[in-house]
């Protein structure tokens, strides 16, 4: 990132964390949330579009999404770029840069985003002295694996249709869920949508177009909205994940 796309935050105390009252998080106890305050230091502001991290890049530090949200994403040499993830509040970036020595996927922000920073040479420490968090860490990394999965069902073998469907319910619960949207807008563009489901841009938008003629979702500036979220479901053989409380750093 460059210094224009970046900025020092001021460093928000564990103990005000807003995503600790969210229903969705698990909290932690005293002595944890003691150890996250040391284990943190500091947040890091981002701007949309900028990127957060480089994949082949060594950084010394682990992320958690404070707020805003952005996409994992690779490139071939040519240019081409397939998104594989998006992360939103909650979520944990850099593990694999931590534990793989390098990053093995970019990450750029698709909203203004605040990152709480964490040393990842003290990563260790919290598997020594705090097995539960470590267990948390594991818990995130093998919830990653599962939507990778799905997603990588989505694009082998769903129809361009249900791909697309089951891209925007997967994104709009998952926003809804951290409190990114509550208006059931969907803030991304036409190209996201392609480099997701390695569709042709023009193939993504005869496809939005048809959805739209079904009085499921309409796009506008800002975005997807969607219409109706149980018809766009139902196409895409999409349900909600039931989690009952969910780990974050």
């Amino acid at each position: 990132m460059t210094k224009e796309q970046e900025r020092a935050h001021a460093s928000l105390p564990c103990e005000k964390c807003p995503l600790r009252k969210r229903e969705l998080f698990r909290d932690f106890d005293a002595c944890e949330l003691e150890f996250i305050g040391r284990f943190k230091k500091g947040d890091l502001a981002v701007k949309k579009g900028a990127t957060v991290l480089v994949e082949g890049a060594h950084n010394p530090h682990l992320y958690t999404v404070l707020s805003g949200w952005g996409f994992r994403y690779k490139l071939l040499e040519d240019g081409r770029r397939q998104i594989v993830n998006y992360v939103m509040p909650g979520d944990l970036v850099g593990l694999q840069g931590s534990l793989l020595g390098e990053m093995k996927h970019s990450v750029e922000a698709l909203s203004n985003m605040v990152l709480c920073v964490f040393e990842k040479a003290e990563l260790f420490s919290l598997y020594r002295e705090f097995p539960e968090l470590a267990y948390d860490i594991t818990w995130i990394a093998s919830r990653e694996e599962c939507m990778l999965d799905d997603n990588l069902l989505t694009v082998g073998r769903r129809t361009a249709l249900e791909k697309v469907a089951y891209l925007l319910m997967f994104i709009l619960e998952r926003s809804r869920q951290s409190g990114l949207t509550r208006n059931g807008t969907v803030s991304l563009t036409q190209q996201h949508v392609a480099d997701t489901l390695g569709l042709s841009l023009v193939h993504t938008n005869k496809t939005i177009a048809r959805l739209a003629e079904r009085g499921l979702l309409k796009w506008e500036d800002g975005g997807c909205r969607i219409l109706n979220p149980e018809a766009l479901a139902e196409l895409a053989d999409w349900t909600a994940e039931k989690v009952a409380k969910r780990p974050f750093l």
